[in-house]
């Protein structure tokens, strides 16, 4: 037997555990779900550590992420940016007001309705984005480095499959998209 089959994870023993308690039912969500809820849990510290470094929290890099990632100009209005975070228009606002005190974003003239108004990129803006995402990605680099790569494709194949098939399901149920 090989040795990844004899090692047991916590959700293994949490499985085994229900078995004996509950044996007539299934615990199969658990042992996707409990562990890609233990993975989230697991690697968020580390990541939120590297936009900290930047001087960044995480939901801050969400924004300067989303504008960088909308290419040029690096522009968008604020009701893009709530829908594409899938945040609340003030929980917005606040991430803003903090990222133009910090130089990273410039708005438009405020006179108007400030939903309207763009929020851009600055240069440094753009700049401590860029660099955030690359060491994020190095870091989730080294994160899946156990994973090789027909395991890494096979494993976004089939999350991309679970995705696709929870984002239909609450579409037809009349949920929120995230």
């Amino acid at each position: 037997m090989s040795r990844q089959m004899t090692v047991r994870d916590r959700i293994d023993e949490r499985r085994a555990q229900w078995a004996r308690e509950l044996p007539d039912l299934d615990t199969t969500g658990m042992a996707v779900l409990g562990r890609a809820r233990w993975i989230t849990l697991k690697v968020r510290p580390p990541i939120e550590a590297v936009f900290a470094g930047l001087g960044l929290a995480a939901g801050e890099f969400d924004v300067l992420g989303t504008l960088l990632r909308s290419g040029p100009p690096y522009r968008l209005r604020p009701t893009e940016l709530y829908r594409a975070l899938m945040i609340s228009s003030g929980g917005l606002t606040d991430r803003l007001n903090r990222l133009e005190l910090a130089g990273l974003i410039r708005r438009g003239d405020s006179h108007g309705d400030a939903r309207s108004l763009p929020v851009e990129l600055t240069p440094e803006g753009r700049r401590r984005a860029e660099a955030a995402f690359r060491k994020d990605m190095a870091l989730e680099k080294a994160l899946l480095a156990e994973l090789n790569q027909a395991e890494l494709k096979s494993l976004d194949r089939l999350l991309r499959k679970l995705v696709l098939s929870l984002d239909r399901n609450e579409s037809q149920a009349g949920g929120p998209r995230r």
